[in-house]
């Protein structure tokens, strides 16, 4: 299977080179997890807004519409964007060994990287209530209108994959850069974490 190249549209360094986590996108801004925060870029005037001092916001971010979802540990803290307030905690699945997170329709989409595996997760109870599995590690994860979309990154051609229900791959998009962590598809692309406190805007050829 021929697999569309992807071209980077934009690719900025917000802070600096410290390690981008999750990504998620509230329709404004983007949100990304660095170590023990999540960050406020608006990719308009690309300056920070924000920085939420969050301990442990080492994984998967995510935005439900009012809270972002951020992976700490053996936790999923769910967050006021507007302080970094926690409003509730879940119990994160695999002992917090997890990369990225989506939100959709109610349930959260986690990825588990070196397992190579997607849970589904109700985003009320935490209860697990479905688990794909993949050929390649997973890092990031996006769910949007349904599709659920997922990164991969590390031995091989980084790339981005739309799945069907039971986890078979339907699309493979090849993305030349050296990694891609979190991701969050908005519009006709999606913004990537990548190496050294990179932030990419990647849209397909």
């Amino acid at each position: 299977m021929s697999k569309p190249s992807v071209e980077v549209v934009r690719e900025l360094v917000p802070i600096d080179r410290s390690q981008i986590h999750g990504v998620t996108f509230d329709g404004t801004l983007v949100w990304f997890a660095r170590d023990d925060e999540l960050v406020a870029f608006d990719p308009a005037s690309e300056r920070v807004l924000r920085r939420l001092h969050v301990p442990g916001a080492r994984g998967g971010t995510a935005f439900d519409g009012t809270h972002l979802y951020q992976l700490a540990g053996e936790h999923i803290l769910v967050l006021d964007p507007s302080d970094g307030r926690v409003v509730r905690k879940l119990a994160a699945p695999n002992r917090g060994e997890n990369s990225g997170m989506a939100w959709s329709d109610g349930f959260l989409w986690i990825g588990q990287y070196r397992a190579s595996k997607i849970h589904k997760l109700d985003a009320e109870t935490g209860e697990l209530l479905k688990t794909l599995s993949s050929d390649r590690f997973v890092t990031g994860v996006s769910c949007v209108d349904g599709a659920l979309w997922h990164a991969v990154s590390g031995e091989g051609e980084c790339e981005l994959r739309r799945l069907a229900p039971d986890g078979t791959v339907e699309e493979a998009w090849a993305v030349s850069v050296p990694a891609i962590s979190g991701m969050e598809r908005t519009g006709d692309g999606f913004w990537c974490g990548g190496e050294q406190g990179k932030l990419r805007f990647l849209r397909r050829r």
